[in-house]
This record gives C-alpha cells, sequence and structure tokens, in this order.
C-alpha cells in the first residue's frame, strides 16, 4: 500500500516544490541475485543478442537489438512467459533521436514479470507480434494512435482513439498542449461545415459542465422535466430522486434523499 501524505497543504507544499528537480533513477541490481531469471536470460542469450539485462524493482529487464523482437517475445513465449499485458513507446526524439519501446511479460506459472526494451531511432521500422500475442493487437494500434509508430505486418493499421483523419499523435511531445485551430473546430467543421462556425459556436470540451437549463442535451436529477421543456430560472420544481427498478438493485434498495444521512466531515 502507498505510504499516506497529509494532503492539508497540498497547494503551499507545490508552489515551494523544485520545479526544476529531477528524481533519482530506480538502482539497478544484478540478475544474479535471481536464480530463475539467471536460468532465463541465459536460455535467451542462445537465441538472440542481449544487449543488457537487470532488475529494476525486483522485475527481470532486458534490452534487445530492434530486428530481434519478434524472435525475443518468441523465446520468451515458450520459457513460460505466455501473457504480453502491455507495450508501448516513450518519445525520445529530443534526447536521443528515437522511441524506446517496451514490452511487459508475465509468468503466470511462475509468478514473474519481464520487461523487453528496444529503442527505435527515427524512421526505423519494427515488427508486429499479434501472431504471438493476441494482445498485442490494440497496444500496437495505439502505439501508432498516439505516437506515430505502426508495426510492419499488422493486420488492421488504423487509429484505435483518435479519428481517422486526425492530424498528429497526442503522446509525442512535440505535439501542442493546448491543440490547434484544427483540433478546436473538429466536430463543428465535420458535422456542420467550417462555414458555420459563428452558428454553432465554439466546441464544449469540459466534461464536468452541466447547464440545469438545457434540457435537451441534459439530464436534471432532482429537478426532472420532460425532454426539451422549457425551465425558467428560479422556477424549478424538485423531484425526489428514486431507483426506477421495483425491488431496488443490487446492495441498494428504496434509496430515497429524505431518508439518508449527509456526512460533512470525517470521523
Amino acid at each position: 500500500m502507498r505510504k499516506y501524505k497529509p494532503k492539508n497543504n497540498a497547494q503551499k507544499e507545490v508552489y515551494y516544490k523544485d520545479r526544476f528537480y529531477v528524481s533519482p533513477r530506480i538502482p539497478r541490481e544484478p540478475i544474479t541475485n535471481d536464480a530463475v531469471y539467471c536460468a532465463d536470460v541465459e536460455m535467451l542469450g542462445k537465441q538472440v543478442k542481449i544487449i543488457e539485462s537487470y532488475l529494476e524493482r525486483g522485475t527481470l529487464v532486458i534490452w534487445v537489438e530492434k530486428d530481434s523482437i519478434y524472435s525475443t517475445l518468441a523465446t520468451l513465449k515458450t520459457i513460460g512467459y505466455d501473457v504480453l499485458s502491455e507495450l508501448s513507446a516513450i518519445d525520445y526524439l529530443e534526447q536521443k533521436g528515437g522511441f524506446e519501446i517496451f514490452y511487459q511479460m508475465l509468468s503466470l506459472s511462475r509468478a514473474k514479470r519481464l520487461r523487453v526494451k528496444i529503442f527505435l531511432r527515427k524512421g526505423e521500422k519494427i515488427e508486429s507480434v499479434t501472431e504471438l500475442f493476441r494482445s498485442a493487437d490494440w497496444s500496437e494500434r495505439e502505439m501508432y494512435d498516439m505516437i506515430g509508430i505502426l508495426p510492419l505486418g499488422h493486420p488492421y493499421p488504423k487509429r484505435i482513439l483518435m479519428p481517422d483523419d486526425w492530424v498528429g499523435h497526442p503522446l509525442l511531445k512535440s505535439y501542442p498542449l493546448q491543440g490547434d485551430e484544427a483540433a478546436q473546430w473538429y466536430e463543428v467543421d465535420t458535422i456542420f461545415g467550417k462555414e458555420n462556425r459563428e452558428v454553432i459556436g465554439v466546441e464544449q470540451r469540459d466534461s464536468a459542465r452541466i447547464d440545469r437549463y438545457d434540457s435537451t442535451r441534459f439530464s436534471h436529477l432532482g429537478y426532472e422535466v420532460e425532454y426539451g421543456q422549457k425551465i425558467e430560472k428560479g422556477a424549478e420544481k424538485p423531484q425526489p430522486i428514486a431507483y426506477q427498478e421495483e425491488e431496488g438493485v443490487l446492495f441498494v434498495t428504496k434509496l430515497k434523499p429524505e431518508n439518508s444521512k449527509e456526512l460533512k466531515e470525517r470521523k
């Protein structure tokens, strides 16, 4: 469990914190501290060239060449690392001229975790591993969508989060933090056309925004009205909130505000 830190003065604490502080690197330990990992590295080294190997917080980290990533994961799968839980990339274009790509592996039978890393220079390509692990399908698509790296041989090379015609890759460090004009007006231009910007207005991107007087796009908990009905400010008629299920829902039955108690402070 994460150690508890008091949060009473969180804003002041951030104000006085050194903004240029660099967190220390996680200490690396030799693989000789774990006999199982030693055997795995020795077996893998017979099939591919291992650039570097070490332990970080009990997890084995192995660096290999980019061209041997497929054979590396195939060998690890035969050893017992049968789950690819995650893969992604980190943008180091400014510092190193490329990307650090990692593959997080898990051996269920031995309860061991392993991380394979490669370095991919700008413009270079890597091979898809979807034939080895089905879980790599969406992860590789996300890596392409967010960072711009599309592995060769992927069965469905398409964006997974952003629209197909989106410009740029949001997790690149060169991507603008506040977006641009095309991003700001994307939905309005796509649905209504660029000529209707003044008619529709700027996109509302605040997910927490609720307009209680807009009965077309927002529901009114406690002030339920018909769809599209106009509401006069200050003339709302409160309605009790209750679940529609006759028998209630799991763990909650006959929930009514008048029978509830509001907690205003912790014990």
